[in-house]
């Protein structure tokens, strides 16, 4: 396992300190680190729960309501175009649902994962145009396949674009295009796609309650749909630090936490969660990837039923094949990534890994590349191998931008799209060795002097005295915790190991227990830190999180390691 660097934050002024009445010296440190100067603004990123942001704000909205709004009236058949991710089967969900709430003849598509791949394609858009539809309305996708929606026009389709990922060198011919990186949009482009999705339902309902409230759908609350946006907008890892985003979520989790929805009810009982419990972290390991499993393993119908289920009854046979879809998919992944590591291992100078196998199913290519970027901090590409063509699934890290470099070379390609951190591309196989010198040239020349480390980056270094449970209530004024938002992570040095074991069903999770001057030892759980075991001296520096870990009705003080060194 590689060594992490271990970045401390600046230590704040202690002006700045003193301007955060009611808050600890610690906690005033971390809201520090997150940016904020001034304690109004600190307060305002704590507290602020409005959802009042103008859904016209974004680009091409009135278009897109306009359009949508004929077709409910004129009885046309709309088609939601979604994605086979969480964030892609929430929008759909979302979407249709809204949609029928509104008197919408309205169905859901979502691609094949193993034999349409990502996004929209010509062959399904043709065989919607001859079952009679009328207006597909993408939801996570469609932004960069120009092509496709320009064959949809020339066979009758009036198409919507909504998507959140990044914008290629040309728009979609689409009627409108609903994507808050559009460069004249006022939205926030930190949205997820069920975000995007959730503001066309904001507008649409509006309008009906503006326009027509004799008819506004009886008994529906717009709340009603923030589970889903809560659900997709963490499992698909978009930042948490952003205003819109976190309110949204906030809002989501208690909307989830009442277990309004019968498929979140069916899945939290098979997962273990009980109600009123649920965090966003619950959603980024719990619910996300089974939700994600099916279109990884199976088909994103499956999770997408589970979504707009009646009734538990209907819910829960869902929830059960995505617990076992979710099973399987730990087996293949672990065994994938233990199967190419080996082969990278022998590698030498490795700049970036390009590796693929027939035998990979294509749903979890993507899980393989990230645990290879993790294990061995280099950009990974993970190939199915196809008969003509190929799909990948890239993963990165932070001194390197995926997309931009497959952006670069485009012509090898057939499509791509995605993040700086993660993308996927289909490459025709021809294509395949230029394409691998290519992005080895690119990421070689890009990473060349760097010391490649993972780093962890430490708000503040404190004595095992000062962490209590005090503090730990504290800090949960940060949640929604996650990507961009991250917990609050300590380093406390010179703790005295008690006892350790290695804990899981197949020993690569770590315990220990800490001892503690005037009071009783410290519960500590490294996840995937197990190989560390027969090498802990007796005193560790440890980086980790604190949490209130809750066990049988028993609520106890515990860290969560992030890493641990030899006591300095």
């Amino acid at each position: 396992m590689m060594q992490k660097e271990w970045v401390i934050a600046p230590q704040a002024p202690s002006e700045h300190l003193l301007r955060y009445h009611g808050f600890s010296p610690i906690f005033a440190q971390i809201l520090f680190n997150r940016g904020f100067e001034k304690p109004t603004a600190a307060r305002d990123f704590l507290v602020r729960s409005d959802l009042n942001d103008d859904p016209f704000k974004l680009q091409d909205m009135n278009t897109a309501v306009a359009r949508i709004n004929c077709a409910i009236e004129q009885r046309q058949s709309i088609v939601v175009y979604g994605d086979f991710d969480a964030d892609g089967v929430c929008a759909t969900a979302l979407m249709t649902q809204a949609l029928k709430s509104l008197g919408a003849v309205v169905s859901p598509y979502i691609p094949e994962r193993a034999t349409e791949g990502y996004g929209l394609n010509t062959v399904a858009l043709q065989s919607l145009a001859r079952a009679g539809a009328d207006l597909v309305i993408t939801v996570d996708c469609g932004i960069r396949s120009v092509a496709d929606v320009a064959a949809g026009r020339l066979m009758g389709l009036d198409v919507i674009v909504t998507d959140h990922h990044t914008i290629g060198a040309d728009l979609p011919p689409a009627l409108a295009v609903v994507n808050p990186r559009r460069s004249e949009c006022a939205g926030d482009e930190g949205l997820s796609g069920v975000g995007v999705a959730f503001m066309l339902a904001k507008a649409l309902l509006r309008h009906r309650w503006d326009t027509d409230r004799d008819n506004y759908p009886e008994g529906l609350r717009l709340s009603d749909f923030l589970d889903l946006v809560a659900l997709g907008t963490v499992a698909d890892m978009m930042p948490l630090n952003l205003g819109l985003n976190r309110r949204l979520i906030r809002h989501g989790l208690m909307t989830m936490n009442e277990l309004r929805r019968p498929g979140i009810r069916a899945l939290a009982n098979v997962a273990g969660l009980k109600p009123g419990g649920i965090r966003a972290s619950h959603i980024g390991f719990v619910l996300g990837p089974r939700i994600n499993a099916a279109g990884r393993l199976d088909s994103a119908m499956t999770a997408y039923q589970l979504l707009v289920a009646n009734s538990h009854e209907d819910a829960l046979p869902c929830a059960v094949a995505l617990q076992q879809l979710n099973m399987r998919r730990q087996a293949l992944t672990r065994d994938a990534h233990a199967a190419i590591s080996e082969r990278v291992s022998e590698a030498a100078d490795l700049s970036l890994i390009f590796e693929g196998d027939a035998n990979i199913p294509a749903g979890i290519v993507g899980l393989v590349a990230g645990r290879l970027a993790e294990s061995f901090y280099r950009p990974a590409i993970i190939l199915e191998y196809g008969e003509e063509q190929s799909r990948a699934s890239c993963r990165s890290i932070p001194e390197f931008d995926i997309t931009r470099a497959l952006d670069e070379c485009a012509d090898l390609l057939v499509r791509h799209g995605g993040h700086a951190m993660a993308a996927g591309f289909t490459v025709r196989n021809r294509n395949l060795d230029a394409l691998q010198r290519e992005l080895e040239r690119k990421a070689q020349a890009s990473l060349a002097g760097k010391e490649l480390r993972p780093r962890i980056n430490i708000d503040c270094e404190i004595a095992i005295d000062e962490l209590h449970e005090e503090l730990v209530a504290e800090l949960d004024q940060l949640e929604p915790t996650g990507n961009s938002n991250p917990p609050a992570t300590f380093l406390t040095r010179k703790l005295a190991i008690a006892h350790k074991r290695r804990v899981g069903a197949d020993g690569s999770h770590l315990k220990l227990r800490l001892s503690r001057p005037g009071n009783p030892p410290l519960d500590a759980i490294g996840f995937g830190l197990g190989e560390r075991y027969g090498k802990l001296p007796c005193l560790i520096d440890a980086v980790y999180h604190p949490e209130i870990n809750e066990w049988n009705g028993n609520s106890r003080l515990q860290m969560q390691l992030l890493d641990i060194a030899p006591a300095s």
